[in-house]
């Protein structure tokens, strides 16, 4: 990936050249404003539009799965443009490069390039060159408010209301320093005349857009942190809204997919008899590792799939499981050399400290699945050359781009709709989403409009995991009880050096990466790898603070620079859990800290054993900051969203393999938290006024490791290997 962004880069700036660059971008928001704007519309760089009845639409080029950022925003580009909210909607940005984000390009790009100083002063039009050729309408990493709303949608907002201001400056023949824009009315306070934005948007939008406008400090905020309502809330509820797995066409055919039950494997043979048996079925569809049955419905689909018995090759990972993977690791640590390397100061003389205590455990967790509501469905109708697919995925763009590949159709031939989606958590990247081929491959085989539904089992079992990985962690602590040295080796897939930010003051530090790769694909989970490395980090920080004899909030809080964001986070939140206070016997409180994708996060757990022997959380506390909070409501939903599902991953969750195939099937052996389960949550965000984060998936790398460390304090029992059921067993 890194590569790749950096070729494309040396493309922009050297084999395009300033004009080609300048060229290319201005034709991409000339495409955008013709695919959006009608009759009485007014396009402003293409992500938004102002009709002449005053209505204001935001196009987001992130998708809704539950997240609620469009409507987040929407109150940023609102908040710039000083409009009149009850006149401002939200739509779905048209899967098409005139789209690409362009604001994702300047958050990531930088960092992966390898040259961030050098990349961070490219202009506008250089990103948004990368983010057409990537192609780039992601929807993850926790971007859509610190990258999309603070580069894009706050700049498009006020830039348009400048250019507002200018059209009412010279339509009623004043200096635009006597104006005011508020409520999407331009004010001349002197005359007391005043002009809608729906009657200047014509003008406004004719002249060129400021490329870098001054933003509001936060003093002027009308709309950004204030607890607005949800646009997509009311159609959820009345059943209106419409996902992928909804949609109908006239006609339509419905298949479902039986895929190599060992990842690798291939269709040797099928006999097609059986379902062709099923009344309703009418094709059957081999592809190189799966075959598909077309029916006249899902049921039919279904039961045709379950006649068949074809055979699959195991692809040479028929001896791979859970176990021999674990043994591949822990030998890959002891006698591999590392992929990567990173860390600071004299290692070996902090070990070699006077009167040193060396710890060293070795953590472990499974691999995990999204485990989302709405199994992947798209619908794919090919006709007259052309093909169209509606569903829900996580970059749209590049959906789009695959399905064009996996079709043998040039772009501009196929057509991507979005729509909502079911939960994703990072399973819908079209690169790990096999159905994208699958979908393109039987569309051209059908003559009809055909949807494509996975199974629960075939969801739980082909999954795009979070990687099982393992871990050594060792420290040394000095005679003043602080820690002198601290060593980390880890073995999964990812480098996850980028992403997880180690908080604590130690003089000699050092993490080594040891690339394993599995069978299975390892590919996005929420909060990616700060999940596997806030539980290693946070509870080996937990067990220091054990042998050192210190309170563990307190050896944390002496590891952590006075007065910086980390340590007000953790004060925070001991502070609103009466950390210290007496707690009923039986019952421990466990305390994290994990910074992520740009926010701090620390959550205090407390928790006891029941007598079956399964842990019951009572009680969580988060504390969060984030910068600034948007949308204070929806905040609080996401930092409670991810503290039930790192709860959940915890206590019971677990893809296992044997003979190289997964041993779940569904939620009967692949368990989830339930609403009886769920623990009463406190959480409280602190306006740093940092540079902004995200927070759709900082709120659940603290949950594991606050959990694990309240029960060591309630049983004594410490807890290195996931999920932790297994361990009280």
């Amino acid at each position: 990936m890194k590569r790749r962004y950096f070729l494309i880069g040396g493309a922009a700036a050297v084999g395009a050249g300033v004009f080609g660059v300048w060229w290319g971008d201005s034709a991409a928001t000339a495409r955008a404003k013709r695919m959006t704007t009608g009759a009485g519309e007014s396009s402003f760089a293409g992500w938004l539009k102002i009709g002449h009845d005053d209505t204001v639409t935001i196009y987001s080029p992130h998708i809704d799965f539950g997240q609620g950022s469009q409507t987040a925003l929407a109150q940023m580009l609102a908040d710039e443009l000083d409009a009149d909210w009850s006149k401002v909607r939200v739509e779905q940005a048209p899967a098409d490069y005139a789209f690409a984000n362009t604001a994702l390009a300047k958050l990531f790009v930088p960092t992966m390039s390898g040259h961030p100083d050098a990349m961070k002063k490219l202009p506008d039009p250089v990103f948004s060159l990368l983010a057409r050729n990537v192609p780039l309408q992601v929807t993850g990493g926790s971007s859509a408010i610190r990258a999309t709303g603070q580069f894009g949608m706050r700049v498009v907002g006020a830039g348009a209301r400048l250019a507002l201001l200018a059209a009412a400056a010279e339509r009623l023949g004043v200096p635009e320093s006597e104006l005011v824009a508020a409520s999407g009315r331009v004010t001349h306070a002197k005359s007391g005349r005043s002009l809608r934005y729906g009657e200047l948007a014509e003008a406004a939008a004719s002249r060129p857009m400021v490329a870098e406008p001054v933003l509001k400090v936060p003093s002027a905020y009308t709309f950004i942190g204030k607890p607005v309502d949800r646009f997509d809330i009311p159609g959820k509820v009345n059943g209106s809204a419409q996902y992928g797995i909804d949609f109908v066409l006239p006609d339509m055919r419905v298949a479902t997919v039986m895929a190599a039950p060992v990842r690798g494997g291939k269709l040797l043979s099928v006999d097609h008899a059986p379902a062709m048996a099923v009344k309703g079925v009418e094709k059957v569809i081999a592809l190189d590792d799966a075959v598909v049955v077309v029916a006249s419905g899902y049921w039919p689909a279904l039961k045709g799939a379950r006649a068949l018995a074809p055979k699959f090759s195991d692809g040479g990972n028929g001896a791979v499981s859970t176990a021999s993977i674990y043994d591949a690791q822990a030998k890959l640590m002891t006698e591999g050399k590392p992929t990567k390397s990173y860390g600071k100061g004299d290692l070996a003389a902090g070990f070699a400290t006077p009167n040193a205590k060396p710890l060293s455990a070795e953590y472990r967790v499974p691999f995990l699945h999204q485990a989302a509501m709405e199994p992947f469905a798209l619908t794919g109708h090919h006709k007259d050359g052309k093909l169209e697919v509606w569903g829900g995925m996580q970059d749209p763009l590049q959906t789009r781009t695959l399905l064009a590949k996996f079709s043998g159709l040039s772009v501009d031939d196929v057509t991507f709709h979005p729509m909502l989606i079911g939960g994703g958590f990072g399973r819908r990247f079209p690169p790990y989403s096999q159905i994208v081929e699958q979908i393109a491959r039987v569309a051209m085989q059908v003559d009809h409009p055909v949807k494509l539904i996975w199974s629960r089992e075939e969801d739980v079992k082909q999954g795009a995991y979070r990687p099982q990985s393992s871990a050594r962690l060792k420290a040394a602590l000095g005679a003043d009880g602080k820690i002198a040295a601290w060593q980390t080796d880890y073995a999964q897939f990812a480098d996850a050096e980028t992403e997880t930010v180690f908080p604590y003051t130690v003089p000699a530090t050092a993490r080594h990466h040891h690339q394993y790769i599995s069978n299975q694909v390892d590919a996005y989970w929420r909060s990616v790898n700060s999940t596997q490395h806030g539980f290693y980090n946070e509870s080996f920080v937990d067990e220091l603070a054990h042998l050192a004899g210190a309170d563990p909030y307190q050896f944390r809080r002496a590891h952590l620079p006075a007065g910086g964001r980390h340590r007000a986070v953790l004060d925070a939140v001991a502070k609103r859990s009466g950390w210290g206070t007496p707690l009923p016997a039986g019952t421990g409180r466990g305390i994290a800290l994990v910074e992520s994708f740009g926010s701090i996060a620390a959550h205090v757990v407390e928790a006891s054993v029941r007598a079956d022997g399964t842990p019951q959380v009572h009680k969580v506390y988060a504390v969060v900051d984030c910068g600034t909070t948007v949308n204070p409501k929806n905040a609080e939903a996401q930092v409670q969203g991810g503290i039930l599902m790192g709860l959940s991953s915890a206590v019971g969750e677990a893809i296992t393999l044997t003979g190289g195939a997964v041993d779940q099937h569904s939620f009967t052996d692949y368990p989830v938290l339930k609403l009886a389960d769920a623990p009463q949550i406190d959480v409280h965000f602190i306006d740093s006024g940092a540079t902004i984060g995200g927070l759709g998936e900082p709120g659940l790398p603290p949950a594991a490791p606050a959990l694990a460390n309240a029960l060591f304090a309630a049983t004594g029992k410490r807890i290195r290997h996931l999920p932790i059921a297994q361990q009280l067993a």
